[in-house]
């Protein structure tokens, strides 16, 4: 080093900062928006497709209940009962609809469609027909039949209401 000149005023090298964790990096935020909404939109599409099935198999199987031969009621009633109360049960919370039994369960059926049909007029066989000394007439299981086809149309369009 020449006489006159003198040591450079030079630092250490240092390390930076380390980073610290708040606040985190976009990816980060969009992930904590992201999950949530991906996990609600998947529970909507499972609860649509479950219903939409519902409905599908229900309307089905009361075509194959329409076929069965006209001295066979008790069983026909019987599988009838069976189909609303599984798809009410596809609807609305098992809680409140597999404790229904009598009234309460023709007035829960009323709700969706218009009038008292099942708990004034041929919705009754449901809760009934065990219990009677004859056997219903094919005629009431007929009116029965299209009563229950009219439910099943309503509870469709509730699942589209709902949908929007």
């Amino acid at each position: 080093m020449p006489p006159n000149q003198l040591p450079l005023p030079l630092k250490d090298i240092h390390l930076p900062d380390t980073i610290g964790w708040w606040p985190p990096a976009i990816g980060w935020w969009l992930l904590a928006i992201l999950i949530p909404l991906v996990v609600f939109g998947l529970y909507r599409f499972y609860k649509h497709l479950t219903r939409k099935t519902a409905i599908k198999v229900a309307k089905k199987n009361l075509e194959l209940i329409k076929l069965y031969a006209p001295e066979d009621s008790a069983n026909q009633l019987r599988d009838l009962s069976i189909l609303i109360r599984r798809v009410s049960m596809s609807f609305a919370p098992r809680s409140q609809v597999a404790s229904l039994t009598g009234q309460a369960w023709l007035a829960f059926l009323d709700k969706s469609v218009s009038g008292n049909s099942f708990t004034q007029g041929p919705g009754r066989l449901l809760t009934e027909a065990a219990y009677r000394k004859t056997p219903p007439s094919s005629a009431e299981v007929a009116e029965l039949l299209v009563l229950c086809e009219t439910w099943l149309k309503a509870q469709s369009s509730y699942a589209k209401r709902k949908k929007s």
